[in-house]
Formats: C-alpha cells, structure tokens, sequence
C-alpha cells in the first residue's frame, strides 16, 4: 500500500514537470501595438518630468504599448500572468491610446489614478516587489495626486 502511495505521488510529479515544461510552448503576444504618439496621455496632457517619470515607472507597463519585458516574461506560468496583468490593464486605461477617449471617459480615468493611488492599490504590490523605482514614497504620491487633480 505505501509504495502504491510513493508511485501515485512520483506521478503527479512527473506530470506537473511535464505539463510546466509543455507551458512553456505557449505563445504569449509581447507584440507592441502602433501608437500614435499625438493622442498618448504624455502629448496631451504635457506633465512636468516629475510626473512622467512617476508615471513611466509605475504605470506603462501595464497600462499603456510602451511595454517593458523583463527576462522572467519568457518562463510560463509567469509569463502568462504578466500577460493577463497587461492586458487587463491596457483594457482598465490605456496611456497610449489616452487621445482615443471621449474627455468625460478621461475625467473618469483620471479619478480613478487618484482613488487607485490614495487607497494604494496602484502601483500593484506584485509590481514593486519588482520594480523598486515604482515604490513611491508618500509625498511623491501626494505630488502625484495633486497633478491628477489639477487635470479635473
């Protein structure tokens, strides 16, 4: 009976190895879509540095065509995670396509940076962890807030 037990666990072993290494034949799109670069949130709204610099580490790479893909995008199941995670994001705002959207949709957008950023939602948790330049200290936060609120 204990070596049926022994035999049944090696199994799942094996099986979870195999299935981890045939995960890594799916295909995850890192594509750069076209971005017109009159209508990004960048050209429109014209942010001092500051901000841009804040916004590029802590938000286009999920948010916006503008992303980067670290070395761990090429291992499943993580890679298709991320994935999941940009493509949500880009569905949620995207910052490339900001000229794209009516101006009540872009009021609405900015709202949501500002209610994301005061409950610390944004940048994801899973995001700093990896992205140390995305750990906003709180008063780059509030200078963050602030300039979203003086688009409104």
């Amino acid at each position: 009976m204990e070596k049926k037990k022994i035999i049944t666990k090696r199994n799942i072993g094996i099986g979870i190895i195999v299935f981890l290494v045939l995960l890594q034949f799916v295909p995850v799109d890192k594509s750069k879509p076209p971005t017109d670069e009159s209508k990004t949130f960048f050209t429109m709204t014209d942010p001092p540095i500051k901000v841009q610099r804040m916004i590029n580490d802590g938000c286009m790479d999920c948010h916006s065509h503008e992303v980067t893909y670290p070395w761990y995008t090429n291992v499943a199941p993580v890679s298709l995670w991320i994935a999941g995670h940009i493509r949500n994001g880009r569905k949620k705002i995207n910052f490339s396509t900001w000229g794209d959207y009516t101006s009540s949709k872009q009021r609405h957008h900015i709202e949501e940076c500002i209610e994301v950023l005061e409950e610390n939602r944004m940048p994801a948790f899973s995001y700093k962890v990896m992205h140390s330049e995305a750990k906003y200290s709180e008063a780059d936060k509030q200078y963050l807030i602030d300039w979203f609120e003086s688009l409104n």
